[in-house]
């Protein structure tokens, strides 16, 4: 398989360097964990990476069970692989090579924006879903703050809570939370972007750089308290990222009979390689 175009080459060096210490990774690792920490998973939970990028949050999600990655860059599986995982495939999101109902839990931190069909996406993170499993999503939110971030990671589009929340329950999703974050960044960082958009400043560099290492304690604070408000319950109504919890259901209703939800798995998407490791 190719490397997807979905993102520079040079975007993603950047990203591999940074993501352990960068105070967005770092944030954004503090939130997810933050609402996985409060779901109830099976002793021996298998856990999928879907987009698992340099493999850093594979590490911490070794904490729910065994876990495995899927992505469909080359240099994102060797990254991995080097950092010692090896329950990783090089596949697209759109056609998993995992059999229907395997995990437990998957997560797709920041990847959807990035495929042209996202309800094929998420009908196939339903089809590898167990049934009463859960998929955590982050994406970026509003449109209007399209930048030459996001043109140069080869995003197709950016997103609101009620549009996903709409994609979500058409593939079978329910939603059970829905949140922005990076909330209190919000007005700086569009204030930003939207001058660079009026004066035309752009450029090939990457927005992670744009903030030099000093400042990564500071920055990292504001999502801290975030994720200590999404803790209590708190949502979070505006933010430069959305975060939404889903359920797949363990029954669902055809003409008024139950029917377990594997049942309904589309056919084509069932997967290329029969069977886990």
């Amino acid at each position: 398989m190719e490397d997807s175009p979905w993102m520079e080459r040079a975007e993603f060096e950047a990203m591999a360097g940074m993501d352990g210490r960068h105070w967005w990774y770092r944030g954004r690792r503090r939130v997810v964990l933050t609402v996985l920490n409060q779901l109830s998973l099976p002793p021996g939970a298998r856990v999928l990476d879907a987009g698992c990028g340099s493999g850093t949050m594979m590490d911490v999600l070794e904490h729910y069970g065994t876990v495995f990655g899927a992505d469909s860059s080359s240099w994102a599986i060797a990254s991995a692989r080097g950092r010692g995982h090896r329950r990783v495939e090089q596949a697209m999101v759109e056609h998993l090579p995992f059999q229907t109902g395997s995990f437990d839990l998957v997560t797709c931190l920041d990847v959807i924006e990035h495929i042209p069909d996202d309800e094929r996406a998420l009908a196939e993170l339903w089809r590898v879903t167990a049934p009463g499993g859960h998929l955590l999503i982050t994406v970026p939110a509003y449109q209007a703050l399209w930048s030459a971030h996001d043109s140069m990671n080869h995003h197709f589009r950016r997103y609101r809570a009620g549009t996903l929340r709409q994609l979500a329950e058409g593939t079978g999703w329910e939603v059970e939370r829905a949140t922005y974050f990076n909330s209190i960044l919000l007005a700086p960082a569009a204030i930003v972007r939207l001058a660079r958009k009026l004066f035309r400043v752009g450029g090939r560099r990457s927005e992670l750089s744009l903030t030099p290492a000093a400042l990564d304690r500071v920055l990292v604070l504001p999502m801290r308290l975030e994720a200590a408000l999404l803790r209590v319950g708190v949502h979070l109504p505006a933010g430069l990222s959305l975060l939404v919890l889903l359920r797949k259901p363990a029954a669902v209703m055809v003409a008024d009979t139950p029917v377990r939800a594997e049942a309904l798995a589309r056919p084509a998407l069932e997967p290329m390689v029969p069977g886990l490791p």
